[in-house]
């Protein structure tokens, strides 16, 4: 048994400079848990609750002092004495201590900060690496080293709606393990810079490390992508194929029921945004298209997967916000073939689990992600590889809270017991990763 002996909560900033809660945790034998927080901008409406201060005079009202006391406070003396090998008993505790739905009233991101935590705390006390400790609790008897899916071009929220679709990606289906992987994005985040400069398109970069070019459409986006991996000297659909974020739910208009594409100049209906998506997979090496629709239209998500699911991932952020009543109504209603997973969507460690082990029982591709608010905490990385997600979509090969989970990525990649997941997770026509 390892008992926790003291919490303690701070406030930190995230990688925009807004406040985020990080937690220590310390046992009786002296192993110190540390984790933070992340913070997402295209955020649904049924994730788990992010408790802000709301006091204009600090951090214009996002300060956590608020979910920081819960922890120091009603968290703390919940804790206390508990077993940190517990850990869904005690994430259990958390939640009926809240007492809500989405962990409105302690705070999703005070909840979430203790139980990461208390993982943390109970792989160094047993003297494990995080990744095997969060197997053991996951189930997964042969964790595996995760595909990254890597921010390029960024639009939507995360660059001040640049262009329409927020994110276009590169996912390197032609490498062999975790090095080789990173290696290849590079070469393509590199190389698109280069190719915008020429261009004379400014490269500056949105929230998650990725270069905003400001281009009218996704057709536009998508063809710089293709040329950039072309200037890398990689070959597009081979070596590197496309994945793509419309995060519909920040499009969506509900008073007018369709979606608003103002860089396009036009509005676009349900039907539409399913025509234009499987126009993007018919004429570019796209193998994975992320809430392309609004989060509640199910009627909608249902047909595009009748439509395209045996030839690309449908991704469910929004849509599913890492949540089991919604990916279960999704895999009952034939809706998606994937799932993003986020840690503060759902709000504690087991819950997060649980989503995962539902997800592989239907054959839906778990995809663990970082959020467009991020820390140097690494958590992710050990996530993806201890539950054998096969995905891991952190954000560009730039800034450092991106790269403490890549580089997290590459020590355990140093554990030679680890198979790669290579392209396993991915539904994949024959030309693309050849």
């Amino acid at each position: 048994m390892k008992r926790i002996a003291s919490l303690k909560g701070r406030q930190i900033l995230d990688s925009r400079g807004r406040p985020t809660v990080e937690v220590d945790i310390l046992l009786d034998d002296g192993s110190l848990g540390r984790a933070a927080v992340p913070s997402g901008a295209s955020t649904g409406s049924n994730e788990a609750h992010e408790l802000r201060d709301g006091d204009a005079e600090r951090f214009a009202g996002l300060g956590v002092g608020k979910a920081v006391a819960h922890v120091g406070g009603e968290i703390a003396d919940a804790l206390r004495g508990r077993d940190a090998l517990d850990q869904r008993g005690i994430d259990a505790l958390l939640r009926e201590l809240d007492g809500t739905p989405q962990l409105t009233r302690l705070g999703a991101n005070a909840v979430l900060g203790a139980s990461l935590a208390v993982c943390r705390a109970a792989a160094i006390a047993t003297g494990r690496p995080l990744y095997r400790r969060i197997a053991e609790l996951a189930g997964v008897d042969t964790p595996s080293l995760p595909l990254p899916m890597v921010n390029i071009l960024s639009g939507g929220l995360h660059a001040g709606r640049g262009m329409d679709v927020q994110d276009f990606l590169a996912v390197p289906v032609a490498a062999d393990s975790t090095e080789e992987a990173i290696q290849l994005v590079s070469r393509v985040r590199t190389a698109a810079a280069e190719v915008m400069a020429a261009r004379g398109l400014t490269t500056l970069l949105a929230d998650e490390g990725g270069l905003s070019p400001g281009l009218r459409t996704a057709d536009e986006a998508l063809a710089l992508l293709v040329e950039a991996c072309e200037h890398a000297g990689l070959r597009p659909g081979t070596d590197i194929a496309i994945a793509v974020d419309v995060a519909a739910h920040s499009l969506y208009d509900p008073e007018r029921g369709d979606y608003d594409l103002a860089r396009e100049g036009r509005r676009a209906t349900g039907a539409e945004m399913a025509d234009m998506v499987a126009a993007w997979v018919r004429d570019h090496p796209v193998v994975s298209v992320e809430d392309a629709l609004d989060e509640d239209d199910w009627a909608g998500w249902r047909k595009l997967t009748d439509r395209l699911g045996d030839r690309v991932r449908l991704i469910g952020d929004d849509f599913f916000t890492t949540h089991p009543e919604r990916l279960a109504r999704g895999i009952t209603e034939g809706c998606a073939n994937g799932v993003l997973v986020k840690v503060n969507q759902n709000g504690t460690l087991t819950g997060t689990l649980d989503v995962v082990t539902a997800a592989r029982a239907a054959g839906y591709a778990p995809v663990i992600s970082a959020r467009s608010g991020e820390t140097e905490d690494s958590f992710i990385a050990d996530l993806a590889v201890g539950t054998a997600a096969g995905q891991i979509k952190i954000g560009s090969v730039r800034c450092s809270d991106r790269l403490a989970k890549y580089n997290q990525l590459l020590r355990i990649a140093e554990d030679d017991s680890l198979p790669f997941a290579g392209t396993s997770e991915l539904v994949l026509p024959e030309a693309v990763g050849a």
